[in-house]
């Protein structure tokens, strides 16, 4: 009986040691969700953005994780469970994807909701990860593997064909300034006063808001120069709005990049990931979740949630 007792105690701190090993399935931020801190800011907030374009586009969602390491669970598993405890894809459309990377393993997935596997099949998934992905990472190219390997999934969900390289995707073109001319309004002082106060004001607040943000301020950045370079002529006229757009293109960067070095910037940037929400100078970010959070089909760009899609396992695995 004292055997039988000690057999079962074995077996179940085996067990228990063995559900311990298993890779917890990390906090939904986003779209791309970087856990293993491969990829720039940069990257990960244009990726955003154009994974969140095609979603509006198509009601699809394509999600990215990169995790450093399993603890030893198939990245299989560990892909479809992680795909359908997020939700991945619209409810009843089950039209989701979600690529996980693993570094440290060498390993990476594209994980195929039911609904897309006729489109997305695992001959084409298998592709993109040979052909497009493998390239990259091999060498140490995690934004461009990562990068293009997301965008030709989209490609390929909007009837396009494979090869193709993330500069086919751009979200944005790029604005000219060449072509202003110079431009100075005759306004009383009274009037510049008044509305340089209020435009000042609001892009001066979200500048601010940007330099201070955690993970979402280089999207600001490109986002305030178009206002940076046109708002301030009304008041300052041309050669003015010049020189600020000058301090604000150098000034920003460097401002971000300072502050990015202090503690309380590393805390606020660990909490958004690991808890979804920051508090900063006595005002609370949310990267998610209740109060903070948007829907699937939502225009906002303060969080992320799977519209309550599934997956069976379709899609393909392979390493670099």
């Amino acid at each position: 009986m004292k055997k039988l007792i000690a057999l079962v105690l074995l077996t179940a701190t085996l067990a228990a040691a063995q559900v311990a090993r298993c890779a917890e399935v990390p906090y939904l931020s986003g779209r791309v969700n970087d856990y293993a801190g491969i990829m720039s800011e940069s990257a990960i907030e244009l990726l955003s953005e154009q994974l969140k374009e095609h979603e509006n586009r198509t009601t699809n969602q394509v999600v990215v994780l990169t995790l450093p390491s399993l603890q030893g669970e198939s990245i299989e598993d560990f892909s479809n469970k992680v795909f359908n405890e997020w939700g991945l894809g619209q409810q009843g459309q089950d039209n989701g994807i979600l690529i996980v990377v693993v570094p440290d393993e060498r390993r990476m997935r594209i994980e195929v909701g039911y609904g897309l596997e006729g489109s997305l099949t695992d001959n084409l998934a298998g592709r993109i990860i040979r052909e497009v992905m493998a390239p990259r990472f091999r060498e140490d190219d995690f934004d461009g593997g990562v990068s293009e390997g997301a965008l030709a999934v989209v490609n390929i969900l909007e009837g396009q064909d494979l090869p193709e390289t993330a500069e086919d995707y751009e979200a944005y073109d790029d604005s000219s300034l060449s072509g202003l001319s110079d431009f100075d309004v005759d306004m009383p002082i009274h009037m510049r006063i008044l509305l340089g106060a209020f435009i000042f004001g609001i892009i001066g607040l979200f500048t601010v808001v940007g330099i201070f943000t955690p993970g979402f301020g280089w999207f600001l950045y490109v986002f305030l120069i178009p206002f940076w370079a046109t708002f301030p002529m009304i008041i300052v006229g041309s050669k003015g709005t010049l020189v600020l757009l000058i301090l604000y293109v150098i000034g920003y960067p460097v401002a971000k990049l300072y502050i990015r070095k202090t503690s309380w910037f590393k805390k606020a940037k660990s909490d958004l990931r690991t808890k979804g929400k920051a508090s900063i100078g006595g005002f609370t970010f949310s990267s998610g979740g209740s109060g903070g959070s948007w829907s699937s089909g939502s225009s906002s760009s303060g969080g992320f949630s799977g519209g309550g899609g599934s997956s069976g396992g379709g899609g393909a695995s392979g390493g670099w």
